[in-house]
């Protein structure tokens, strides 16, 4: 079962790091591990997810996709890019699809 509470933690810790520190980079492996272990899970927590959380996880939508490889993932990113629209997310979503249709 996918554990919003720790990914809510770990993106507000994630957040909190200069752009420039190498543990942003632990933070991505280990979100997109907890977001790649159940496709459906993960979609539903994207759904629900507020517009900060969608902001910060934008970061690791590619490693995801490659990950789940799923159109279904790809769907719910672009739902959320309609309901976020000021966060562009759209280069992101093309990026995602990219790494999932090179799987």
């Amino acid at each position: 079962m996918l554990d919003s509470i720790l990914i809510k933690q770990l993106i507000k810790e994630r957040s909190e790091l200069h752009l420039n520190d190498p543990k942003v980079y632990d933070f991505w492996e280990r979100l997109t591990e907890l977001l790649s272990a159940n496709t459906l899970e993960t979609i539903e927590f994207f759904e629900a997810c507020t517009e900060q959380e969608a902001y910060w996880l934008s970061e690791i939508f590619e490693d995801i996709s490659a990950r789940v490889n799923s159109r279904d993932f790809i769907e719910c990113l672009k739902r959320v890019d309609r309901k976020y629209p000021e966060l562009l997310l759209s280069k992101d979503i093309r990026v995602a699809e990219d790494f999932m249709d090179r799987t």
